[in-house]
């Protein structure tokens, strides 16, 4: 069959007859349009043209395998016949660019708020806004990793801790350290090569990553990508069809994966105001204008544009559901009050994540380690303790945020902005120190509270009493200490770009 030509594509170019390159094959998307949920507007920017660019890091590369109808593949393209078209690059993306070959050495990031420093300088505006992003005035965002330090150590000393073991089991998997990779979707955003990059990282370090729905890369690409035993987790968001959720549990469990966790926290998405002002600017009022207004409401950032499946009607009541239709351990992925933890747990799932989805959501709601410490002494006076596995996440950006959460009883804690952002600016090696960093940090202050292993930890190393002061919206800081105070510095750009 002859390939067809960038012209006879092109000809199809309105909302009648829109034909889209991927890849470089042509689809007809005319009847999809409506249906995209994304909005029209975004594909008929592309109608006639190459859309591969604007494709590639929003959707895994079976998607239209799955959700197009053979019918509508059209066959190869010549792509030495499609027309290029000239690129007027954005000032500020030039200055990027610039940045990029001022990047500081690896060696100078001594922490994880290090990677999230440079990846504000260096990442693509789109990805910045959706990966940095919280809801509305991102108040519970910041609260999530100040709330941390609200909690101060009562050390132990003359402690004999010469040799200091942070390995632990998670749902019954030996893991080295007690965190994981929680579900963070569009990893293509950051990195080209998207979320398998996190599969790598985790298999060397020996920790879990949690699989996310959304995924850049397809689910089985990052199945694929595993080595050995290692072990992986399924996020998932429920589908209004249930036999499209069926069918994404089973595949899961078939292929390996040692647990489900349901995101419970995301009925609806959150207004993540900064993502959505990117978007907007980057759609542009012509394509907004030429879908009738529709896609102004749809086309609001990326997060919209990939969740219009998510079921608001999802409930206790689907819990046996569940239940029936996989063996894999269910956790609930978005718990945020001690009332829907104990009745989790008479519901028979296995655990749950105290989660407010890393301040994406309500904004306002507490965060996971202000839950921890109101649940565990609630669980501990009905023996309740072991009934369920907890973790956290929202804000770790320490191991001594990693330790309080586990003193307080936690099981282990999810992370997943800091690593994205150690993928984004070093790729797989920047992922590589930012958990050896937290392993070495692990090992040193387990030495400085006087513990020698995971069972050492308990509530008696921590003092709680500034959890009690409440909450308050955080001001960044004072003029006053802003002006008498040395902050600590982030790593440096080369002050030239390298040639």
């Amino acid at each position: 069959m002859a390939k067809l030509t960038g012209a006879e594509v092109a000809r199809h170019n309105t909302k009648d007859s829109c034909w889209v390159i991927v890849h470089g094959k042509a689809y007809d998307v005319t009847e999809f349009l409506p249906e995209h949920p994304g909005g029209a507007g975004i594909i008929l920017k592309y109608a006639g043209k190459d859309a591969t660019a604007e494709y590639e890091p929003i959707h895994p590369p079976d998607t239209l395998d799955k959700y197009l109808d053979k019918s509508k593949h059209l066959g190869e393209v010549d792509m030495s016949t499609v027309e290029k078209e000239e690129q007027v690059k954005d000032p500020s993306e030039i200055e990027r660019e610039e940045r990029i070959k001022r990047m500081p050495p690896l060696s100078q990031c001594y922490n994880l708020l290090d990677f999230e420093a440079v990846a504000r300088q260096v990442m693509k505006k789109t990805a910045w806004a959706y990966y940095s992003s919280g809801a509305d005035d991102e108040i519970t965002m910041r609260e999530n990793h100040n709330a941390f330090h609200k909690i101060w150590f009562r050390p132990r000393v003359l402690v004999d801790v010469e040799k200091v073991d942070f390995s632990t089991t998670m749902l019954g998997t030996k893991v080295a350290a007690p965190f994981y990779i929680t579900a963070t979707a569009l990893g293509k955003l950051g990195h080209p090569e998207g979320e398998v990059v996190l599969t790598r990282a985790a298999y060397k370090h020996n920790v879990i990553q949690m699989i996310p729905t959304l995924a850049s890369c397809s689910f089985d690409e990052i199945v694929d990508a595993r080595q050995g035993d290692q072990v992986q987790w399924l996020q998932l968001y429920v589908n209004k069809d249930r036999e499209i959720t069926k069918r994404i549990v089973q595949h899961a469990e078939k292929r390996g994966c040692k647990a489900l966790f349901i995101t419970v926290d995301a009925p609806q998405l959150g207004r993540r105001e900064k993502d959505m002002r990117v978007k907007f600017s980057d759609t542009g009022a012509s394509v907004q204008q030429s879908t009738g207004g529709s896609a102004v409401d749809r086309s609001q950032g990326a997060a919209r544009a990939i969740s219009s499946f998510i079921d608001p009607s999802l409930s206790w009541k689907d819990i046996p559901w569940f239940r029936s239709i996989t063996k894999m351990p269910i956790l609930l992925k978005g718990v945020q009050c001690v009332e829907d933890v104990l009745r989790a747990i008479e519901a028979g799932v296995d655990g749950v994540v105290l989660s407010n989805h890393g301040g994406r959501q309500l904004d306002t709601a507490p965060s996971g380690i202000e839950i921890l410490a109101e649940v565990m002494p609630i669980l501990r006076e009905r023996n309740w303790q072991d009934k369920l596995e907890i973790y956290i996440d929202g804000g770790i950006r320490r191991a001594t945020d990693i330790i309080k959460a586990l003193c307080l009883g936690a099981k282990g804690v999810g992370i997943g902005r800091p690593f994205l952002y150690a993928m984004s600016t070093y790729g797989l090696d920047g992922v590589d120190r930012a958990m050896q960093l937290l392993k070495d940090e692990m090992e040193m202050n387990m030495r400085l509270i006087g513990a020698t292993s995971i069972k050492d930890l308990h509530p008696g190393l921590l003092d709680l009493r500034g959890l009690q002061s409440g909450h308050h919206a955080v001001v960044p800081g004072d003029t006053l200490s802003l002006n008498v105070y040395d902050p600590l510095q982030s790593p440096r750009f080369n002050e030239k770009a390298k040639l």
